[in-house]
Order: C-alpha cells, then structure tokens, then sequence
C-alpha cells in the first residue's frame, strides 16, 4: 500500500491503495464516483473512459500511480452542480441512452473531442467513439448528441 494525491474533477483526493491498483477501482471504490463502470477490464469497450490531461483514457487499465501524475475528469465532474453539461443534455434531449450503461463512456470520449476540436465534422466524432462499444445501438443517436453539443458550445 501506498498513498497518492489524485486531482479528480478539479479536487485534491488522498488515496492509500496498491500502485498498480486501476483507476477504475480507486475511482468507484475508494472516492465513491461511481458513473465511471467497468465493462471488459481490457481497455476494449470504452465504459470506463475517463478524461486524464485532456484525453479520453480507459481507466480500467491505468494503474493509479500513473493517474497522479495528471488532473483526471469523470462524469461527476462535467455537471455544474444541478445544471448539467451541455454535452450531458445533449444526450437526454436526443434520446441517446438506451440501458445507460456505455454512456459514461461516450460522453467522456465526446468530452475530449469536443475540447480539442470545438467543431467536429461527423466522421471525426465516430472516429472519437470508435473505442466504445454500444450493445443497444444507439450510435447515430449518440453521434447526433454529440453534434448538437457542438452546436450548443460554439454558438
């Protein structure tokens, strides 16, 4: 065991955990953030995305030690308190969430590429997405969300 200063959702969290213990684990089990879910625990179907200096990060595969190094954003911490981000909204209002489960993901891999590229084309955002697996197939949903969030921010 051993003790780490995270910077999660702009917060200075003290965890005493195993260095190669997952973020993913340190995250759900240690802080209480539990938006963020395992899915395969092999990096391959997106659910455990997180953002981590600004790019979208499976966390099931990071070991917290690496997590320390840089500021670290969940689903937790895109919402103003009770005001939610635009691109969580963008979701809601276009219907995007099936059995809710990859969501997370999406919107974290959406997240990061809404940060860097303001206005993406539509082949851009599934390029984004391509790493999150939805079993309910709701992807042109999502993509559509994605695109209106866009909207919304650069308008």
């Amino acid at each position: 065991m051993a003790q780490f200063t995270l910077r999660v959702n702009d917060e200075t969290r003290e965890v005493d955990v195993a260095p190669e213990t997952p973020l993913l684990y340190v995250l759900r089990n240690e802080l209480g953030l539990t938006a963020t879910r395992y899915g395969c625990g092999k990096a391959q179907c997106g659910a455990c995305m997180v953002v981590m200096d600004g790019e979208a990060t499976p966390s099931c595969v990071v070991p917290v030690v690496a997590a320390a190094e840089q500021p670290v954003l969940t689903l937790e911490g895109l919402a103003d308190g009770d005001r939610l981000d635009p691109l969580q909204q963008a979701f809601i209002d276009g219907q995007a969430v099936q059995c809710g489960f990859c969501i997370t993901g999406m919107i974290m891999s959406a997240h990061a590429l809404l940060e860097r590229t303001p206005r993406p084309s539509r082949a851009e955002i599934k390029q984004a997405l391509a790493s999150n697996l939805c079993g309910c197939g709701t992807h042109r949903r999502i993509v559509r969300a994605v695109e209106r969030a866009a909207e919304r921010l650069s308008a």
